[in-house]
């Protein structure tokens, strides 16, 4: 669900434990690309970099161990792309089991009416 309070930076509402909590707004791919490339650069500290784009030193850090994973792959790390992927056929599978659940139910439902009383 999306709200409207760009004031805030909040864009999402997500579930978390069964309740809804606002997340930040994702950074453009565009702005981490760019931050990842300054921060590889070297011409300034990584915490310093990060004060001047304000984010903190650790997204920082985290967009760089990411594109690294992107850039050269890994064995034991999911790239950006395999995380979407991910990401969908959880929604899916979750989708899927919603929509099982309420066809055993539809069935019972049925079952339950077609039996006539004696």
């Amino acid at each position: 669900m999306l709200l409207d309070t760009p004031a805030h930076g909040m864009s999402e509402v997500a579930p978390a434990a069964g309740k809804d909590v606002l997340v930040p707004a994702p950074h453009p791919e565009e702005f981490r690309r760019r931050a990842v490339e300054l921060a590889r650069a070297r011409t300034k500290p990584v915490a310093e970099l990060a004060k001047e784009l304000r984010i903190s030193e650790s997204c920082l850090r985290n967009w760089m161990a990411q594109a690294d994973v992107d850039d050269s792959g890994s064995a034991t790390q999911l790239t950006s792309k395999e995380k979407k992927e991910l990401a969908e056929l959880r929604r899916d599978k979750r989708r899927l089991e919603m929509e099982v659940e309420i066809l055993k139910r539809a069935a019972a439902y049925f079952a339950r009416e077609n039996v006539l009383p004696n």
